[in-house]
């Protein structure tokens, strides 16, 4: 299959050890750039926040004096809660992409692919004993996840890439975590060569982890899992600091080998997009809602706010539960609704900048000061006011301070929210700080420091 972009997929990984292409800065850098293999699962035309930061950092890093060579998993035999064939356009040309078969292990306990979970699981929560019992399998029968299923064909494409590409660094990305058990194998076959591991979500500690039912001999040997990489890796990526400080405790002075690499966002994604303004006031929330996520405090003040005859869009984008959607329309004009159920990731940053403000929500679950959603940055982006809806002393919250892009507020502070959304209908826009840190390429320079 070829894509838009020509770039050529090798749904087995048979690809030529040595394309002929002048398309981009990859080829032309290719005889003196040093080899990285990136290993992920999500990779176009997977969607989501995973795959846009590797995405990004392999169309940056030949600038950098770095090759990246990608190996993942055939959408064939994927299991992705999202796809977004958009992103597809956006593999440079001549990077060359190893694709695997793997073993669906879903299949097994839902034959229904639309059951793959969702960041947040908005999904196959339910308390109806199949629900409970698919669960209970996941977490139990399949450790760390069931995507641990393409371990075995990557792993052997992984030591053939290596052999022949003089491999000198390797990245394992997760979630899933599965896929860390790749490094650990291949850092045993290959002791010389550097090893860095990419964790972007806590392991263990993920706010919806005891929705599997884990039992005490599966928490062990996950944690024994997660242990182990965290001791055997080479270097450690985090995307936040509170998030190292977490894996820190499970070991002490894991932090002299570890650098917080945020998310963040592409200028190119928004130079023709900052300069739009609305013509209707439009409150927009872009991604996944789930029964974590609180709403009430916000759905209170657009109540009370169309009280008072204020008219303005709402709009959201992503994957949303029917209850919540029917609470939300029964305080709301439904008229000043729109529920988009999914958006390709070009459509998505456009209904951003088309925003009067931007809503950003935290998931009401475990330590969830650490969480930092890869759209914030976006949002960032964008220049629009970002109203937040979570822990005060998080680290979202500390982003859009240094940023004075917006203010954030306790979930039922309905009052607070109010007055930030009526406080900026005739002010829409606000002056951030220069979010430019954030840029992709600029995280992209501190990751071939890394590497």
């Amino acid at each position: 299959m070829i894509s838009e972009n020509t770039n050529t997929y090798y749904p087995h990984g048979d690809a030529p050890l040595a394309p002929a292409s002048s398309n981009t800065s990859i080829a032309s850098k290719a005889s003196i750039a040093s080899k990285a293999l990136i290993i992920t699962y999500y990779w176009p035309p997977s969607g989501g926040a995973g795959v846009q930061r590797w995405l990004k950092f392999a169309k940056y890093l030949p600038e950098y004096g770095w090759e990246p060579v990608i190996l993942t998993v055939d959408p064939a035999y994927a299991a992705y809660p999202a796809t977004d064939s958009s992103l597809e356009k956006e593999i440079p040309g001549s990077l060359r992409v190893f694709r695997t078969a793997a073993t669906d292990w879903f299949r097994i306990y839902s034959a229904d692919k639309s059951k793959v979970p969702s960041a947040g699981f908005s999904k196959g929560t339910g308390n109806s004993f199949k629900s409970k019992l698919s669960r209970f399998i996941r977490g139990n029968f399949f450790i760390p996840d069931p995507r641990r299923g393409w371990n075995r064909h990557a792993y052997t494409k992984a030591c053939e890439i290596i052999e022949k590409e003089k491999i000198v660094t390797f990245v394992t990305t997760s979630p899933p975590h599965s896929t860390q058990l790749i490094g650990l194998k291949l850092k045993k076959k290959f002791p010389e060569l550097k090893w860095i591991a990419d964790l972007r979500d806590p392991w263990t500690d993920i706010y919806y982890y005891d929705q599997f039912f884990p039992t005490i001999f599966s928490k062990k040997i996950d944690k024994r899992y997660e242990q182990s990489v965290l001791e055997k890796s080479d270097r450690i990526i985090t995307v936040g600091n509170m998030l190292l400080d977490l894996f820190e405790k499970k070991v002490p002075g894991l932090r002299s080998k570890s650098t917080v690499i945020s998310n963040g966002f592409d200028e190119h994604d928004f130079n023709e997009l900052l300069s739009k303004i609305p013509e209707v006031f439009t409150i927009t929330y872009v991604g996944t809602i789930s029964e974590k996520y609180p709403v009430d405090g916000l759905i209170s003040a657009l109540h009370n706010l169309t009280g008072k005859g204020i008219q303005f869009r709402l709009r959201f984008t992503g994957t949303i539960p029917e209850n919540i959607k029917q609470k939300i329309s029964a305080a709301v004009n439904v008229d000043f609704i729109e529920f988009i159920q999914y958006a390709p990731h070009n459509e998505a940053v456009s209904y951003m900048a088309d925003s009067s403000i931007l809503v950003l929500i935290i998931p009401d679950a475990g330590d969830n000061r650490l969480i930092i959603t890869g759209k914030l940055f976006e949002y960032a982006a964008t220049r629009k006011p970002i109203l937040c809806i979570g822990p005060v002393d998080g680290e979202a919250a500390k982003i859009i301070s240094e940023l004075h892009a917006g203010e954030c507020f306790t979930y039922s502070d309905s009052a607070g929210i109010e007055n930030f959304i009526s406080g900026h209908f005739n002010k829409p826009e606000m002056t951030h700080s220069d979010p430019s840190k954030y840029s992709r390429r600029m995280l992209t320079e501190k990751l071939a420091s890394v590497l």
